[in-house]
């Protein structure tokens, strides 16, 4: 299978970054290290290539009443210059995928969606039938980065110069567009680690000039670019669904705690199959797992109580920033948070605790 790459592959193979399969695209999964670039995001800033990742535009008079029909959320009452988050759900519930979507414009939106689920979104929102919007697909004509981390703001206020002033009153899940690099840039107060930082958007063409921008200007202050590893770690600390994994057709929104994205008012596809589900009660329940003592925990691995297998883990890593093996997972609803359990990791119970995500707060 050839693998696609970003516009940036030359820049992650110059900086020695280690390249790996992700979605049917060859992404660097660290450069110095996973560990040294997860801490540079907690602590300074972290710079992400997630170009690989779809945008959409829905464009006409018909744009905003097609996609409430499509996803979990409101999508009318969203204003100009703000974005949100909504699960793309089938008939029966389960998450197709779950995206971002920015209000442009009065009928102008802009969807953000997973990268190994471009083609199968296009195709079902396609099937839905818009009839007086135009949905276009604008993936290969878009380059994304993320800017994380504390320091974050602070560095795209300088690079602004007047325009600094706009950036820094953005609010969470607020966007605007700025001159930056020699292109047009959407900026969002948005990002996948849970800390403070930005989105940035621009045209495919220009996205390499403005890598090179916000590295080098970064750098003095502890910026690294960072790979997909530690774009995993970071967000399991801050308690994120990645989809794959928490997220996929068998589970729904509901069981994933997911449910203040749902509105069950709107007749989205799905919504009749979750009403049914908020008034019986999800059976089972995403949950955090901490490991009591030492030991690292993986995804896969069975989740037991006493003995007696109640789940899986659909997550699991190693925290650089708590220095403890943390995970997300799928148990009965009726096991609280703090109970005791045992995951079993070669074959032998590793002495966990139940939790609520976040795992890390800034």
């Amino acid at each position: 299978m050839t693998l696609q790459r970003t516009p940036l592959y030359q820049r992650h193979v110059a900086l020695g970054g280690r390249l790996v399969e992700f979605g049917g695209w060859e992404m660097p999964v660290q450069y110095s290290g996973i560990v040294a670039e997860h801490l540079a995001t907690r602590r300074a800033m972290g710079l992400f290539d997630v170009s690989h990742m779809g945008e959409f535009e829905l464009r006409g008079p018909g744009a905003v009443a097609f996609l409430e029909r499509a996803v979990s959320n409101r999508v009318a009452d969203l204003a100009v210059g703000r974005c949100r988050y909504a699960l793309l759900c089938n008939e029966a519930g389960g998450v197709l995928d779950d995206l971002l979507y920015y209000r442009l414009a009065a009928d102008h939106l802009l969807l953000v969606v997973n990268a190994g689920n471009i083609a199968g979104d296009l195709a079902w929102l396609q099937g839905l039938a818009p009839s007086d919007c135009e949905l276009t697909d604008q993936s290969a004509a878009s380059g994304l980065l993320a800017l994380q981390g504390p320091g974050s703001r602070d560095l795209l206020v300088s690079l602004l110069g007047a325009a600094g002033e706009t950036l820094a009153g953005l609010r969470y899940y607020q966007f605007a567009t700025f001159e930056l690099a020699g292109a047009a840039v959407l900026i969002s107060r948005t990002g996948y680690t849970g800390g403070p930082g930005y989105e940035l958007c621009c045209p495919a063409e220009a996205v390499g000039a403005l890598w090179d921008l916000l590295l080098a200007a970064g750098a003095p202050t502890g910026l690294l670019p960072v790979g997909l590893g530690a774009r995993d770690t970071l967000r399991l600390e801050a308690g994120f669904c990645l989809h794959g994994h928490e997220l996929t057709p068998r589970r729904n929104p509901l069981e994933a705690g997911l449910a203040r994205f749902v509105d069950l008012g709107q007749p989205f596809v799905g919504r009749d199959a979750l009403a049914a589900v908020a008034a019986a009660g999800p059976a089972d329940r995403l949950t955090g797992v901490e490991v009591v003592g030492r030991g690292v925990i993986r995804e896969g691995a069975m989740i037991t109580v006493g003995g007696e297998p109640c789940g899986s883990l659909t997550s699991g890593t190693f925290s650089p920033l708590l220095e403890r093996s943390i995970g997300l997972g799928y148990v009965p609803a009726a096991l609280p948070d703090g109970a005791a359990v045992e995951v079993l990791v070669r074959g032998k119970p590793l002495p966990c605790r139940l939790t609520t995500p976040p795992f890390y707060k800034p």
